[in-house]
């Protein structure tokens, strides 16, 4: 009768606690996170966002709900986000979800407000069906809105809605400088790079032959990839404006490669001599890393013609990169066709060297022939840690401190135009905008930015941990079991020898 009691007594204990836990995580939301770049814990620029709103955000998710248990995850995910954005924001951040798939006024509605739906294939009573399927939100301040059309699982969801919130509550907006008029690439051809970039400043085009031009607006000024002569005063501008506290960010090209005539060639602009006068030397050659990307290659056998996929060390994949903002939680970056980087200025400014290739690497002179085919070995890459980007700061040109971020690549943050448009990796549009904010003084955004696994390569982890995990993977789960049938095993020993002493009842 005791022992009933004192099971009842704890059967009701537990309860009562469940019921307070339920009851307090509806007002303080908490979880753990084990997560490597811990994804699921709001960044400071996050929470800095939410604490600065000065009138409500409104969030209206239109997520379907009896969504596949891949897809329902994303859902989930997001609401608890925005149950953490409520709370941080003290309720200036509201949301609601719509089924769009109630009823044809519901989807009408999502359809207005922007949120496309998708097909996904999925698996009813053993019968393959596809589904339509809405994921999207429109976040609203005031009259302004922003939508997020669809959200891609496994995305980082906290960006979008950040980035969303901050580019509604910004008023005025800094002014970003991007230098054209010598060959460099168009803004429409950086489009990843601009949709970044406007959701903090106002970017406009720069042509240095403007008799009214006024550098002193712009809190930072970029050069990408110049192909033609920079004539002498246009130079004589940019120190002008270094000396007066402006900062540069310059992605050079000292170097081409056609792989549609396999020739490689150097590329002189006066932009060389400028950073050289600096103390910053980009050298006239070719960066070759056993770490890098491949080129399709057509081959023929037989009647058939078929293109295969053969690693090209002329685009080095850069993953060694410094502690520093610009570079925080970059994973990789293609650098296709650039040199090396040495500073052979004096101590009086810093020289920082934040982008390295890799243990095995090289240069190659130019001019030279690709040879596509070529059977490379270790012997090709004799050299190490080369430095294809890098920040100097100091009195660049005058007594105002001043900084540059240099690559010795024009070309990692540029899609192209037209058919040449291509789809370029997070990282390589990161490290761009990384660096126009951290010149701007404005870091907010960055750890958002690369926030994210974005690549964990298998083959560029040891052999020695490989076998760990596989390992520990399989025996964690069994060694916990055991543990388990152990301490179950000795507490139902102790509790029959207690039985068996006199006077148990």
């Amino acid at each position: 009768m005791k022992n009933k009691k004192s099971i009842t007594t704890q059967i009701l204990l537990i309860l009562a606690v469940l019921i307070v836990i339920n009851v307090l995580s509806e007002r303080f939301f908490f979880r753990l996170d084990f997560t490597a770049d811990q994804r699921y814990t709001l960044s400071k620029a996050t929470k800095n966002i939410l604490k600065q709103l000065d009138e409500p955000v409104t969030v209206t998710a239109y997520f379907t709900e009896d969504l596949p248990p891949d897809l329902a995850t994303t859902r989930r995910d997001f609401k608890d986000l925005l149950i953490e954005y409520a709370n941080i924001s003290k309720g200036n951040v509201l949301y609601e979800f719509i089924n769009p798939n109630k009823d044809q006024e519901s989807e009408q509605k999502a359809f207005q407000a922007g949120v496309q739906p998708v097909l996904v294939s999925t698996r009813e009573k053993n019968e393959a069906t596809q589904k339509k399927v809405f994921m999207g939100a429109v976040v609203q301040m005031g009259e302004e809105k922003e939508v997020i059309p669809f959200m891609q699982p496994g995305a980082a969801m906290e960006y979008s809605l950040s980035t969303s919130i901050k580019k509604l509550s910004v008023t005025e907006k800094p002014v970003i400088g991007i230098i054209q008029g010598h060959g460099e690439p168009s803004l429409n051809a950086m489009n990843q790079v601009m949709q970044s970039l406007t959701i903090l400043y106002q970017v406009e085009p720069v042509n240095l032959d403007d008799v009214e031009v006024n550098l002193s607006k712009y809190k930072t000024i970029a050069i990408v990839g110049p192909k033609d002569t920079i004539p002498d005063f246009h130079f004589a501008i940019l120190d002008n404006y270094l000396a007066q506290g402006g900062n540069l960010f310059i992605g050079i090209d000292r170097v081409e490669g056609d792989l549609s005539t396999v020739q490689g060639k150097s590329i002189e602009t006066g932009l060389e001599i400028w950073l050289s006068e600096k103390g910053l030397v980009v050298e006239n050659n070719f960066v070759v890393d056993a770490n890098c990307g491949s080129v399709g290659v057509q081959q023929r056998q037989g009647m058939f013609n078929f293109t295969t996929n053969v690693r090209f060390p002329f685009l080095p994949i850069i993953v060694n990169f410094a502690d520093h903002p610009v570079t925080k939680g970059l994973e990789q970056v293609l650098f296709p066709f650039s040199s090396s980087i040495t500073y052979t200025g004096d101590t009086t400014n810093h020289f920082m060297s934040i982008a390295q290739t890799s243990d095995k690497s090289g240069t190659q002179s130019t001019p030279l022939y690709f040879d596509v085919n070529k059977k490379w070995n270790d012997n090709d890459f004799p050299l190490s840690k080369l430095t294809v980007g890098a920040i100097l700061t100091g009195n660049l040109a005058g007594n105002n401190e001043s900084s540059i971020v240099l690559f010795s690549d024009g070309q990692f943050p540029v899609n192209g135009e037209g058919q040449r448009a291509q789809q370029l990796a997070q990282d390589n549009v990161s490290l761009m905008v990384n660096s126009i904010d951290w010149l701007s003084d404005d870091t907010g955004l960055i750890d958002l930015r690369t926030k994210g696994v974005t690549s964990r390569p298998l083959d560029q982890i040891e052999d020695g941990r490989k076998v760990f995990l596989k390992w520990f993977n399989f025996l964690l789960p069994i060694i916990l079991i055991l543990i388990y049938g152990i301490i179950r095993m000795q507490h139902r020993r102790n509790l029959r020898v207690k039985r068996m002493e006199e006077g148990y009842v």
